[in-house]
């Protein structure tokens, strides 16, 4: 096919593409460092190493949507999580989204997989916004036995989410799909948000089935949250949140319970420098082992960054994490992209330079 041709189909496919109202984007972001972590090995000594996702998991992916007239239209999304240190797919390949649906006036609803509703209310009001270093929000550090944590993603997902004045409502369902019994690994999240403007409030509520044992026993985690965000001004907005755990294993095992804390805020020097400090703290009420019970970890985190653009930033962040009764902590929470470092003594800190840029 001569240039000429090829320059008329590619019209004739654009216009065609136009005329349906539909739009595609590739899309992705690249977060790479270089970090340091003391207390990494038996020896206590420590580990420098190239880290991917410091401040977001590096991940590409494509989305689009259709319109369908009358308000509503079709969407979809593919995502996948990228380790760009050693240009690996992490997991399956679109391990983070894999879902279609149909938005509206009423709210967007997403079949496959997706992240959860508890995930999507809760992470604006995470001042580190999840970064994988350092942020407890998602999960607990990873060295402790259980992580405390709530479930980021579902499979085997429908999703609800709707906007409707300063109020915002969502619900995730996740089929469990056993053979043996259909409660086995079914899910359930749900949250309300209200945005005044400077005053935030949010409220989330998560259950997962396990799977049922030989004698009817199946473990239940059952998760709720709240948290409030204030601006105190248009530089500084500050941020709390609360974490209730509990994970229902029977009279048997009894129960495992925790509650997580975080507070922190913040602050815009100028238009391109920023600041962040935010401090993590797990009570252990009843752990998985005896030796958890006793740790009670805190993380103190602080973040700085330079904007050079809408696209790339660099910045540098400063972790240290401390448990009580001598039992191992890391600054690493269980769900990065590389596992990140494991604690080897009671306090652990880690230093990471990195650069991040999206595309």
């Amino acid at each position: 096919m001569n240039k000429q041709v090829f320059a008329a189909a590619f019209a004739v496919a654009a216009s065609g593409g136009a005329c349906a109202q539909s739009h595609v984007q590739v899309y992705g972001l690249l977060d790479t460092g270089v970090e340091w972590v003391s207390n990494a090995t038996e020896s206590g000594g420590s580990s420098t190493r190239v880290s991917s996702g410091g401040s977001n998991n590096s991940r590409f992916g494509l989305r689009g949507s259709e319109d369908l007239g009358g308000g509503l239209k079709a969407v979809f999304n593919l995502e996948s999580q990228v380790m760009s240190d050693t240009g690996e797919i992490d997991g399956p390949l679109f391990r983070r989204q894999a879902n279609v649906g149909l938005e509206g006036r009423l709210g967007r609803v997403v079949i496959g997989r997706s992240f959860t509703t508890v995930y999507d209310f809760i992470n604006p009001f995470d001042p580190m916004g999840y970064a994988p270093r350092y942020s407890w929000a998602p999960t607990g550090g990873g060295t402790l036995a259980s992580k405390y944590g709530m479930t980021t993603a579902f499979d085997n997902m429908v999703k609800y989410q709707g906007q409707f004045g300063d109020f915002k409502i969502g619900a995730s369902y996740g089929a469990g799909e056993s053979t043996r019994d259909d409660d086995d690994g079914r899910k359930f999240a749900g949250g309300a948000a209200y945005d005044a403007g400077k005053l935030r409030f949010v409220l989330t509520a998560e259950r997962v089935n396990g799977a049922g044992d030989s004698v009817g026993i199946r473990p239940v985690s059952k998760v709720y949250h709240g948290g409030i965000a204030f601006q105190l001004s248009d530089k500084l907005d500050l941020k709390m949140a609360h974490r209730n755990y509990r994970l229902e294993r029977g009279a048997a095992a009894g129960d495992v319970r925790a509650n997580t804390w975080w507070a922190g805020a913040n602050y815009a020097l100028t238009p391109v420098i920023d600041f962040t400090g935010v401090v993590y703290f797990i009570d252990v009420k009843n752990g998985v082992t005896v030796a958890d019970a006793a740790a009670d970890p805190k993380m103190f985190v602080f973040r700085s960054r330079y904007t050079f653009s809408k696209r790339t930033s660099i910045y540098a962040t400063i972790s240290h994490a401390k448990a009580q009764g001598g039992v191992p902590v890391g600054v690493t929470r269980g769900s990065t992209e590389d596992d990140g470092v494991t604690g080897m003594a009671d306090h652990q800190t880690g230093v990471l330079l990195g650069l991040q840029h999206r595309f």
